[in-house]
């Protein structure tokens, strides 16, 4: 082969590999901001569907989701040896034994004797996700909150697992007593759902979904739509551009839609 059609092809070979090395590169990139302005121009989108999402689920917490209430009584435990007067052990072991307690209270033995003395129609696993226990950070007060779609209903299981928390607490644990820092009252006021918050999470979850929908197609579109695609991705100059004429134009549309 003649040296200069050698090195003509030679040529050749390297230009077609730049080509498909910068392809490979192109793919990789993402123009954040041609991102962006896909973004902005799809706000109105996302401001309607927002929108919709966010009144979904306003009609849905407001007339649909049945209220709760919660009602709270509260116990405080103190360990105390033969009588005598409190000391700085006692309290530093009441303080560390506070989990121990909230482990006791929702305990089977302690939910079920509160089901058979109140005649509900529950399981213990169902009795156990309407009853959340918190102990506050340095102190020896635990807080027993019992949630229901009746206020009475959380007024009367909220008393009665103290009651049985407290026997059971003092026969397993070897304590004095236990004392009850504050009764369960009826709550006046549902404790959710929340409108507002369920509004606004909605609206936001919304707007965050067109913006993700949108962002997945433009990466997902590869095909050329200007001269300069033509340039960035393969890598050849154009020469003119032909402009279309209303009658193309139209009878596209109408494909389109078709």
């Amino acid at each position: 082969m003649p040296p200069g059609i050698r090195k003509k092809t030679e040529d050749r070979r390297e230009i077609r590999m730049e080509n498909q090395y910068s392809q490979q590169n192109d793919e990789i990139e993402i123009d954040l901001a041609e991102v962006l302005m896909v973004l902005v121009e799809k706000i109105p989108m996302m401001i309607a569907v927002g929108l919709f999402t966010a009144l979904t689920v306003f009609l849905v917490s407001r007339f649909v989701m049945s209220p709760t209430y919660e009602s709270t009584t509260k116990i405080y435990i103190l360990n105390k040896q033969d009588n005598a007067n409190v000391t700085y052990s006692d309290l530093q072991m009441g303080t560390q034994l506070t989990k121990d307690y909230a482990e006791l209270i929702q305990s089977r033995a302690v939910l079920e004797e509160v089901i058979q003395q109140l005649g509900l129609e529950m399981t213990y696993e169902q009795l156990k996700e309407q009853v959340s226990v918190t102990t506050p950070s340095d102190t020896r007060i635990i807080s027993i909150t019992v949630s229901s779609r009746e206020p009475a209903l959380a007024m009367r299981i909220a008393n009665a697992i103290r009651e049985a928390s407290a026997i059971h607490i003092t026969n397993v644990m070897d304590i004095e007593a236990v004392n009850v820092a504050e009764t369960a009252d009826m709550p006046t006021r549902k404790a959710g759902p929340s409108v507002g918050k369920n509004t606004l999470i909605g609206g936001v979850a919304g707007v965050f979904l067109v913006a993700a929908v949108v962002v997945v197609l433009y990466l997902m579109n590869d095909t050329i739509k200007t001269s300069e695609d033509v340039e960035k991705y393969l890598g050849l100059s154009t020469l003119a551009l032909i402009p279309l004429a209303e009658g193309e134009k139209k009878s596209k549309k109408k494909t389109r839609r078709r």
